[in-house]
């Protein structure tokens, strides 16, 4: 052992506490910057964020690369109702329940002329290995970059979109928002609202 560790080792046989009240201090003041990092971070994504879109508003114009890598935008949705879906991630148990409900009944929506979008941050391996996986036959957008999320003003929580959805009209107009989806039950609901909507026309 070095004369160093030696007079180290003495010191702190000697001045035990002193080194523990040194080492108490230097964790505080890490945890008070990381605090401070924490709610910096939240104030400006608070700022940025914009206010989730209501009934009434127009569809953002918007293009996005699904798990195939083919483009979309939802102006090629014009002229059809459509349903813009987003969730928090791949393969996470409430995510594939809500993706199979709608694979489920996907004939049906076919047969309604009803499009769907569905988006999460994800990327697009994530999101074709996620597709693959439950033969899902509806676009799954990347949004990586947060463009869609950004425009429908959707919340993140822990880096991931909240469930909600957002049904279009034929003209482009927002005519309903579900932000308290059921997952299981998501895909009939929309298709009945849809008849309502098309009834009331």
């Amino acid at each position: 052992m070095s004369e160093v560790e030696k007079e180290g080792l003495l010191y702190l046989h000697r001045n035990p506490f002193d080194t523990l009240e040194k080492t108490m201090k230097k964790k505080t003041a890490a945890l008070v910057l990381a605090a401070i990092t924490l709610v910096i971070g939240v104030s400006i994504q608070a700022k940025d964020r914009k206010k989730m879109l209501s009934v009434g508003s127009d569809a953002p114009s918007l293009s996005g690369v699904d798990q195939h890598g083919r483009s979309h935008t939802l102006a090629e949705t014009k002229g059809a109702f459509t349903l813009v879906y987003f969730y928090p991630k791949d393969q996470t148990p409430g995510c594939t329940k809500e993706a199979c409900a709608f694979r489920n009944v996907w004939e049906k929506y076919e047969k309604a002329g009803v499009k769907i979008f569905a988006v999460s941050n994800g990327s697009v391996k994530s999101h074709k290995k996620f597709a693959d996986k439950h033969a899902l036959p509806f676009p799954l957008i990347a949004d990586e970059k947060r463009k869609w999320g950004n425009a429908f003003g959707v919340k993140s929580v822990f880096g991931m979109y909240q469930r909600v959805s957002f049904l279009i009209d034929k003209k482009g107009k927002i005519v309903k928002v579900y932000a308290d989806v059921d997952a299981g039950l998501h895909a009939a609901q929309v298709l009945e609202d849809v008849k309502g909507f098309e009834t009331a026309e």
